[in-house]
């Protein structure tokens, strides 16, 4: 399901870093379509009792094996939205015992999908995020300890945003870009910002300036659904204590994510377009 999308070798471009204390990023190539330079990010937090929190994970290599083994025991196992799937069969065959957390949609779209690729396995979904009654979903108490967490429905993808409370890092897939893809394509001779459609995507979704047009996006694309809800959603997103903010698609913010955020989401803070 991944070919063409990634690296047939991504050991070899992967970077692997900390973040902050806590936090580790696995930064990778990534072409949606085969042919637009999003990148791709798995981010892995360590939670003080040891437990590892993966979210979009990306392809397990043996570098990545290698270096969760230092960091500690893989317990959770993210998709936080119905696209950043591709790589869970990998982990959950390798980390058998985790907890796998996913939107609604997935389940049913990966049984869809099963019926005619058997690479994408059926997966034991620990904790499925639902429109109804969202507010009163919990994960474990360990984990809830540590994570704030907000599906935001209204968006087209489904997405689960975490904020790591220790850290103080924003967690998201899909909600905001920062094109081009700098970090991911940086152990490549390829051009994050090459080639017509990369260029279009990224000009549509970058965080220069005033982010005009990635605010007009969010605006009339993937909010016009419910935006009453998808605004809910971010003001309760604002309301958390961050200060990073790791997006899958992009490079990451340390120290000034929450001034980003606001930026980007301005229209959807106040509830109206300025």
């Amino acid at each position: 399901m991944s070919d063409k999308l990634t690296p047939n070798n991504p050991d070899e471009s992967m970077v692997i870093r900390e973040l902050v204390p806590g936090v580790t990023t696995l930064s990778v190539p990534f072409a949606r379509f085969g042919r637009i330079k999003f990148g791709g990010r798995a981010t892995v937090v360590r939670l003080q009792s040891g437990s590892l929190a993966v979210f979009s994970p990306v392809a397990l290599t043996p570098t990545v094996r290698s270096h969760l083994q230092t960091l500690g025991t893989v317990q959770y196992i993210t998709a936080p939205d119905i696209e950043h799937h591709i790589f869970l069969s990998a982990w959950s065959a390798a980390y058998p015992s985790a907890h796998i957390i996913a939107p609604e949609g997935l389940p049913e779209k990966r049984a869809k999908l099963n019926a005619s690729d058997k690479s994408v396995t059926l997966l034991d979904f620990g904790t499925v995020f639902t429109a109804k009654g969202k507010e009163n979903i919990r994960v474990t108490e360990e984990f809830d300890r540590e994570f704030d967490y907000e599906f935001v429905d209204a968006h087209p993808n489904k997405e689960i945003v975490f904020h790591h409370k220790p850290s103080r890092t924003l967690i998201e897939a899909d909600v905001l870009f920062n094109l081009p893809a700098r970090e991911q394509y940086s152990k490549t001779n390829i051009d994050p910002s090459g080639g017509v459609f990369t260029k279009l995507a990224s000009a549509l979704q970058n965080t220069q300036g005033t982010a005009i047009w990635q605010k007009r996006v969010l605006w009339y694309v993937f909010s016009k659904a419910d935006r009453p809800g998808f605004n809910k959603s971010i003001q309760r997103i604002n309301s958390w204590d961050f200060v990073n903010m790791v997006p899958c698609h992009g490079d990451s913010w340390v120290g000034d994510g929450k001034s980003v955020f606001q930026k980007v989401m301005a229209w959807h803070l106040e509830g109206k377009k300025n």
